[in-house]
C-alpha cells in the first residue's frame, strides 16, 4: 500500500452529547429517469408475467421497498429538458410516440405523470418532479403544477379528474430544470439567463400553489454558476441542487473521491450562508444533492441503452457508503439527496425478463436507510491513513494541492442515535483493499449495554461483482457481538462496510 502511514492502532471516538444535528430521512431518496431500461423494462414492463395489472414490475417493487426512500425524483435528468408532460397523460394508447433527443432514443410516453404518482403512492414515497426548462415554457410548468395540485374548478384540475384522479396529487417538490449549465442539455444557457428564466417559472408555479418547495438548478456546489444562481434565486427557492458522479479504475481513487461531495457541500453551504446574510433572507435554504453515484465505466458509451448499465464492484459499494457518510456528517445543510438511479441504469437493482439481482451498491443503500437513527453524532477517527497526492504527482509529474486528495483515514465512520440517546448506530467503512484493521470504539456520555447487532457487507476482493450467475458474491452477513462498558474492540475486515447497532445506558462512572 504505497503512500500509507500505518500507525498500528485505530480509534473511533463517539460522544453521545456531541450532536451534529437531525438526519433528514430524505437523504435516502432515489431517482428514476427515462434513460435506458430504468423505466421500461425496469420500473414498468407491460405484458410481463412479473408485472401487476398496472404494468409495475412486482419484483422491482419488492426490491425497492427495503431501500425505504422517502422521496423519488422524476422524469429527469437530461430527459426532462425535451419532455412535454401532456404527452404522458390520458389514455395510454392515444399518447404520442416521440423522439427522445437527450438519450438518442424513442419515448412511448406510456409511463407519465399519473403512473409516476401511483408508483410513489405504492412505495409510500413523496414525488419530486423536475420541470422542463429546456424546450419547455413557463405556461407549461404552471399547468403541470395546476394539473397535479389544484383543488379548483379549472381546466387543468378537471383534466386530472377526467384522467381518473379526483383528488390532487399534492406534489410538494419541484425542480427548476436540470443541469441547464451543460452543453449536453437541450436549451442550455448561461447562469444569468437561467436566473431570469427560473424567476419567471418560479413566480407562476408558486402563485399556482404557494405550498410547493422549489429546487434551484445548481452545478457542483463550488462553481461560478452556483454563486450566480444562488444570488439570483435565493428569495424564491427552498433548495439548491448539487450533482456529482465519481469513480475510476483505481480502487483508492474511487473510494476517496466520494469525499469530493463533502467539499461541494462545505463550499455550497458557505455560499448559501453568504447570500442569506447579504439579502436578509429569513427562510432556510438547504442543499438537495439530487444526483449522485459512482459512474465512470459507461459514461461515454455510444449505446445509450445498454451503455448505462454499469456493473458495480465491491470498491463501488465502499464509495457509495462514503458518500452517505458525507451526507450524514453534513446533516444540517443536506436535507435531500437522490441516488441516480433506481433500476438498470447505473442502479442498485438490475433486471432481465426473468427476474433481477441486487448489485453490490444495493447493500449500503439498504443498511443505511434501515439503521441510521434520528441524530447524527460527531465522530473522531484516528488511525492509519493514505495520501493520494504523492501517487498522482509520481504519475503526472505535477504537484497537487487539492484538499480532496487526502490524506484520508482508511477507516471512515459515522454514528447516529435516537433522541433519548438510548439507541446507537455506528457505520464503519474499511477502505483498505488488503488489510483487516483492528480498532477501539470509545463511547463517551454512555455505555454499551449488552448485545450488539452487526451487519457486514463484503466479498472475496474489491473487484467482486454480483450477477445473475453469482447474485451473492458481495452480500450482507449478520451476527451478534457482546459488549459492555465504554469500549469495544473490533476488527474491521479488509474492503468491508460494517453497521453496528446497540442499546446504550447512562455512564455511571
Amino acid at each position: 500500500m504505497p503512500y500509507a502511514r500505518l500507525r498500528g492502532m485505530n480509534r473511533i471516538g463517539i460522544d453521545l452529547h456531541r450532536r451534529l444535528g437531525t438526519v433528514d430521512r430524505r437523504i435516502f431518496g432515489q431517482f428514476i429517469e427515462h434513460l435506458g431500461r430504468c423505466i421500461y423494462g425496469g420500473v414498468y414492463e407491460e405484458g410481463s408475467p412479473l408485472s401487476d395489472a398496472r404494468g409495475f414490475r412486482r419484483d422491482v417493487l419488492e426490491a425497492a421497498r427495503p431501500l425505504r426512500f422517502p422521496v423519488l425524483r422524476w422524469p429527469g435528468g437530461n430527459f426532462v429538458s425535451g419532455y412535454h408532460w401532456l404527452d404522458g397523460v390520458g389514455p395510454r394508447d392515444a399518447r404520442p410516440r416521440r423522439t427522445d433527443l437527450a438519450w438518442y432514443a424513442e419515448e412511448s410516453n406510456r409511463f407519465g405523470t399519473n403512473e409516476f404518482i401511483t408508483y410513489c403512492r405504492e412505495l409510500g414515497t413523496e414525488p419530486f418532479i423536475c420541470v422542463n426548462m429546456g424546450s419547455g415554457t413557463m405556461d407549461e410548468a404552471q399547468a403541470w403544477v395546476e394539473y397535479c395540485n389544484s383543488t379548483g374548478d379549472t381546466s387543468w384540475a378537471n383534466l386530472r379528474r377526467q384522467h381518473g384522479h379526483p383528488e390532487p396529487h399534492r406534489v410538494r417538490y419541484w425542480g427548476l430544470g436540470n443541469e441547464m449549465y451543460g452543453g449536453w442539455q437541450i436549451g442550455n444557457m448561461n447562469a444569468h439567463d437561467y436566473v431570469k428564466k427560473a424567476r419567471a417559472f418560479a413566480m407562476v408555479m408558486k402563485r399556482t400553489d404557494p405550498s410547493i418547495q422549489l429546487v434551484g438548478c445548481g452545478q457542483n456546489g463550488w462553481s461560478e454558476w452556483d454563486e450566480i444562481v444562488l444570488g439570483g434565486l435565493a428569495e424564491l427557492i427552498d433548495f439548491h441542487s448539487i450533482h456529482l458522479y465519481t469513480g475510476g479504475p483505481d480502487h483508492y481513487a474511487t473510494v476517496f473521491q466520494s469525499h469530493q461531495a463533502e467539499r461541494a457541500i462545505r463550499v455550497c453551504a458557505a455560499l448559501i450562508e453568504r447570500v442569506r446574510h447579504a439579502q436578509r433572507i429569513a427562510h432556510p435554504i438547504a442543499i438537495a444533492f439530487d444526483e449522485w453515484n459512482v459512474w465512470w465505466r459507461t459514461r461515454s458509451h455510444a449505446d445509450r441503452v445498454g451503455g448505462v448499465e454499469e456493473r458495480y464492484t465491491l470498491t463501488d459499494a465502499l464509495a457509495v457508503a462514503t458518500y452517505l457518510h458525507g451526507f450524514i456528517r453534513h446533516c444540517r445543510v443536506v436535507r435531500i439527496a437522490n441516488f441516480a438511479q433506481l433500476v438498470n441504469a447505473i442502479a442498485p437493482i438490475f433486471t432481465n425478463r426473468q427476474g433481477l439481482f441486487l448489485q453490490t451498491i444495493y447493500h449500503p443503500l439498504r443498511l443505511y436507510a434501515e439503521h441510521t437513527l434520528a441524530v447524527a453524532l460527531d465522530v473522531h477517527v484516528d488511525g492509519d491513513t493514505l495520501d493520494l497526492a504523492p501517487a498522482q504527482e509520481a504519475a503526472t509529474g505535477r504537484v497537487h494541492h487539492v484538499s480532496d486528495l487526502g490524506p484520508f483515514t482508511l477507516l471512515d465512520a459515522v454514528a447516529s442515535c435516537d433522541e433519548a440517546g438510548r439507541q446507537l448506530t455506528v457505520a464503519v467503512v474499511n477502505r483498505a483493499h488488503d488489510r483487516d484493521l483492528p480498532a477501539t470504539l470509545e463511547l463517551a456520555g454512555g455505555v454499551l449495554d449488552g448485545a450488539l447487532s452487526a451487519w457486514e457487507v463484503n466479498g472475496p476482493d474489491v473487484a467482486a461483482t454480483n450477477s445473475f450467475e453469482t447474485p451473492r458474491a458481495v452480500d450482507v452477513r449478520e451476527r451478534r457481538i457482546t459488549a459492555k462498558g465504554m469500549r469495544l474492540e473490533h476488527v474491521f475486515p479488509a474492503h468491508s462496510i460494517t453497521v453496528l447497532k446497540a442499546a446504550t445506558g447512562l455512564d455511571k462512572t
